[in-house]
């Protein structure tokens, strides 16, 4: 088994759950090389949007180092402005919403905007929302990345910014005027989440090899759903991580983070 970190670990189960002919609106940083990944094997005719305006650019001259990058407009067939980009959404052109964040709780509801203290005063300022408010209200699904951290998975967000299925009522998103089904996926280093259709609560699918449903609780401050099918993660191959390394992100400039 090929060895790999736990960022190129997010970015080839991002890969695997994006489908081939969709629409993926794209964050900055490991949603790209998620989805760079899967364009170059299993979904060719996978189409990114990205926030500063373009829609299906062919990325021949790399990876673009955030969504405003020019190489994120590279023969575009649609290439207008950021109100344009978000104009898709409300039209129905984006399947998957793929978004990161600092804090998720059970119903996938992500804050991005601090955490202790209060907004004024915060222990822990962070980058805020960019676009991800609007993706996670007007995509279809969200699918959405961090590492497996306590601190991260929590009972209650210090703060709302993306949001998903609120409060897990049935009619939650309707009533807050809301497109898309919501929450679809987290992707983490160490297990890949999705939800309950019933109680819309996060379910547990899969976790890294070696790993068990009790490791990956004890890493969540909230009571887990595990699946009755739950699985083992499937591991890049040497192809896959070559892939990532040298052909996507050789500088690793996303690639060779660390989780604290």
């Amino acid at each position: 088994m090929a060895e790999c970190g736990p960022f190129e670990m997010i970015a080839y189960t991002g890969s695997r759950v994006l489908e081939d002919e969709t629409i993926v609106f794209v964050g900055t940083g490991l949603p790209i090389i998620a989805a760079m990944h899967a364009q170059l094997t299993h979904a060719p005719n996978l189409n990114m949007i990205f926030e500063a305006g373009s829609l299906a650019a062919i990325l021949e001259q790399g990876m673009p180092l955030s969504v405003g990058d020019t190489r994120a407009f590279r023969k575009a067939p649609y290439a207008k402005g950021l109100c344009a980009a978000f104009e898709l959404t409300q039209r129905g052109y984006s399947d998957y919403a793929f978004i990161g964040g600092a804090q998720i709780d059970m119903y996938g509801n992500i804050n991005s905007h601090f955490q202790g203290g209060d907004y004024e005063k915060p222990a822990t300022r962070f980058p805020g929302s960019g676009g991800a408010g609007a993706m996670a209200a007007n995509c279809e699904k969200t699918i959405s990345i961090m590492a497996l951290e306590k601190r991260r998975f929590v009972n209650r967000l210090d703060f709302v910014t993306s949001i998903g299925f609120g409060d897990g009522s049935p009619d939650y998103r309707r009533k807050a005027g809301v497109m898309g089904s919501g929450p679809y996926r987290v992707i983490t280093n160490q297990a890949l989440f999705g939800f309950d259709k019933k109680t819309r609560r996060m379910m547990l699918l899969e976790v890294l090899p070696g790993k068990t449903a009790k490791d990956i609780q004890e890493l969540v401050e909230f009571d887990l759903l595990i699946s009755p099918d739950l699985k083992d993660m499937q591991m890049p191959s040497k192809e896959d991580l070559r892939l990532l390394r040298q052909e996507i992100d050789p500088d690793g400039y996303f690639l060779k983070r660390t989780v604290r």
